[in-house]
């Protein structure tokens, strides 16, 4: 089934394209997403959470959907990861202050690659509060990209005007830096690229990655941190329920094993 029922108990949604029945959910009525163009999608979570996609040809991977989240609380907003093109981060921010009533006051990356950090410039230049972890900001001055106005060492906690959420370096994954963005309220993990979506064949790009035995690691701490998950939302592709952790530990499993 090519369909996500999730329910979080004040407000029912569908997400099309994200897959998995949440066991013990009600199924839902109607559909609640808006394509702000052929290429930016958001999809409504809950009432405090968007999850937006953003389409990008990269090169010899084609055509390539990224997530990122959009948290709202009274008329203001944060936004987890911009889309690589800075046009499209625009169009976003544009979407929030009109669709959504908010303004944009901050920003948090999961990791230094551009389907995280390609809007970061313009929200710098927008006086948005970007924030990043240590070794974020470390990498992206290595590689001379711009940087957060300020860093976080391993976890830390966001007050929204009363909506809290927190964010983790749980360990190396798909990148040595990736975070991972903790909705108690909710029991959604978004876990960017550390985690691969359900129907994923392989690792993706690995260029930049930890050691794989690390990111298998990394991987059982979440799962044992966040064990009440509900749903767990990756950086490209389809969602799935807990067994995003399953699948990303199948296919670390299957790269780790010595060919015959």
């Amino acid at each position: 089934m090519n369909i996500l029922s999730y329910c979080l108990g004040f407000c029912l949604l569908t997400v099309p394209a994200f897959a998995e029945v949440v066991p013990g959910t009600t199924s839902v009525e109607k559909s609640i997403t808006t394509q702000i163009n052929p290429d930016l999608q958001v999809q409504k979570l809950s009432d405090h959470l968007y999850l937006y996609t953003a389409w990008a040809d990269i090169g010899k991977w084609g055509r390539v959907g990224s997530n990122g989240l959009i948290v709202v609380n009274k008329n203001k907003a944060y936004l987890i990861d911009t889309p690589m093109h800075e046009d499209q981060t625009i169009k976003l921010v544009e979407y929030i202050r009109k669709n959504l009533g908010a303004s944009l006051v901050g920003f948090i990356p999961g990791h230094w690659h551009d389907d995280c950090v390609g809007g970061l410039a313009y929200l710098n230049r927008e006086g948005v509060k970007t924030i990043a972890s240590t070794k974020t900001n470390a990498l992206l001055k290595e590689q001379k990209k711009p940087q957060a106005k300020e860093t976080f060492d391993k976890e830390l906690k966001i007050d929204l005007e009363g909506y809290q959420f927190e964010c983790l370096f749980a360990g190396g994954g798909h990148s040595v830096d990736n975070i991972v963005v903790w909705f108690p309220k909710e029991k959604i993990l978004f876990g960017g690229c550390l985690i691969k979506d359900k129907d994923a064949t392989n690792l993706g790009n690995t260029d930049d990655a930890a050691p794989l035995a690390e990111w298998k690691t990394t991987i059982e701490t979440l799962e044992k941190r966040f064990k009440d998950v509900k749903l767990v939302i990756p950086g490209h592709g389809d969602s799935s329920t807990e067994k995003g952790f399953e699948k990303t530990k199948e296919l670390l499993n299957k790269a780790l094993t010595p060919k015959k």
